[in-house]
């Protein structure tokens, strides 16, 4: 693959601050004032999700919520609760529909002990129906897995992984704290693999502190030589004003042009090894259940990144975790406190949320083609969505000449293509559709396109 040019001038023009669109509307219009507690309305296929917080140790890089202990007890504690949002939570899903996917992520849901994995396995299954061929993974730190925790995991019926990777520089992973030798992952890595896992997912983060050229090419030669099935290759986001220990990276990271060839390499480099580029951080093997979803136009966006199967009712548990079900978003309590208080009062520990408007639906379906499927079909997005797409759109797509003069975009007669360049920037084609982003009071609190 020829790497993908790109002018300083481009790169400051479009590194701006944007959402992810792993929702739509993105989650900082989320409000205390909503309420919901109808889950799934319609029989669905539904799809799982368990938020397990603890880390026995803070990676000074990560922005996810999660809660630092030494305290093993915290897990079985949190485990009795998280039965009781089961509990609560399957009243609430229509007869006759099943889960189609399960997923754990943290935190660390390693950091939880065998028989625990073992006990949630057994409650997920006893709180909801499963369909036939449930797709089962979860999130992984190398440096707290042992092989007793990998067969409570095949055990509880977990059937795909995903490592914590990151970076493999001493100096970098001593950077951020996370200090994890090449050797760790790959005994994780065979142990999952002698364990029958259907598929391993390895996470990078381009943007670290400390990272070159040079450093994260042997980054990738090292992941490449452990063959994953996929890959998701993210940027880091640097977000001190939520996490304030990221302060520590500043005057550290790589500057934007260098932040760009840090992906371009990953881009050049895993395609260049047979894996298929999946939407913007995504990178799978051609046989692997993402490439074939790519292709079969069923990959799908939410909070967990990009998921193999669309349609589903997305059912998020414990602390700080999001669901998606009915046309209404909703996030649980983000302290643990408040999660535990409301499950004592037998009620769901919901925080915020949002009911999505007739507009809102529309304008999902036209994010998520353009950020799954990198073009937009205007007859096949008419007749699904019961409109002249190109009338209802005529605004969003003329304001798209200055990125298809920068061959971001290509638009034609019958539709709307994101190019190999554009998909450095699919963030920013996307933002041309969001209704909301012109008055956005949040937008500095997005992290940076680039």
């Amino acid at each position: 693959m020829n790497p993908i040019s790109v002018s300083l001038d481009q790169l400051r023009k479009y590194n701006v601050p944007g959402p992810r669109y792993t929702s739509y509307p993105p989650a900082t219009h989320f409000t205390e004032k909503f309420y919901h507690t109808s889950g799934s309305v319609i029989k669905s296929p539904l799809s799982l999700y368990f938020h397990l917080p603890f880390c026995s140790r803070q990676c000074l890089y990560c922005g996810c919520t999660n809660i630092v202990t030494g305290n093993q007890s915290k897990s079985a504690e949190y485990l009795g609760y998280l039965e009781r949002e089961m509990q609560l939570r399957s009243r609430f899903v229509a007869e006759g529909s099943e889960t189609v996917q399960i997923q754990l992520g943290g935190g660390t849901p390693t950091f939880f002990q065998p028989s625990e994995i073992e006990r949630l396995g057994e409650a997920i299954r006893e709180n909801f129906p499963m369909a036939g061929t449930v797709e089962t993974g979860v999130e992984i730190d190398p440096r707290c897995l042992t092989i007793e925790k990998v067969q409570a995991l095949r055990n509880a019926g977990f059937n795909r992984a995903s490592l914590g990777v990151q970076d493999t520089n001493p100096d970098v992973q001593k950077t951020i704290a996370r200090i994890q030798p090449l050797e760790q992952v790959a005994q994780a890595n065979q142990w999952l693999r002698n364990s029958g896992m259907e598929s391993i997912n390895f996470d990078l983060i381009y943007g670290l502190p400390g990272q070159s050229v040079e450093s994260f090419s042997q980054t990738i030669d090292d992941v490449l030589s452990l063959s994953p099935d996929r890959f998701a290759v993210y940027s880091y986001a640097h977000i001190p004003w939520i996490k304030p220990f990221q302060k520590s990276f500043e005057g550290l990271l790589p500057d934007v042009e260098t932040k760009l060839q840090l992906l371009q390499l990953a881009i050049e480099k895993l395609t260049g090894a047979g894996y298929v580029y999946i939407g913007m951080d995504h990178f799978a093997k051609p046989s692997d259940a993402m490439s074939k979803a790519l292709f079969d136009g069923t990959l799908q966006r939410n909070f967990q990144g990009y998921s193999t199967l669309k349609g589903v009712e997305l059912h998020g548990m414990g602390m700080s975790s999001i669901s998606h079900t009915g046309g209404c978003y909703f996030q649980n309590q983000k302290e643990l406190p408040a999660y535990y208080g409301a499950l004592d009062e037998g009620r769901l520990p919901l925080l915020r949320g949002y009911a999505m408007t007739a507009e809102d639906r529309i304008r999902y379906d036209a994010i998520m083609h353009i950020m799954c499927n990198l073009f937009i079909d205007y007859q096949k997005l008419s007749d699904q969505l019961g409109l002249d797409f190109q009338e209802h759109f005529k605004n969003d797509i003329a304001s798209l000449d200055d990125l298809e003069a920068d061959g971001l975009v290509r638009r034609e007669e019958k539709g709307l293509h994101v190019t190999p360049l554009g998909r450095l920037f699919v963030r920013i084609v996307a933002m041309r559709f969001d209704a909301y982003l012109q008055n956005d009071q949040h937008k500095g609190r997005y992290s940076q396109t680039v």
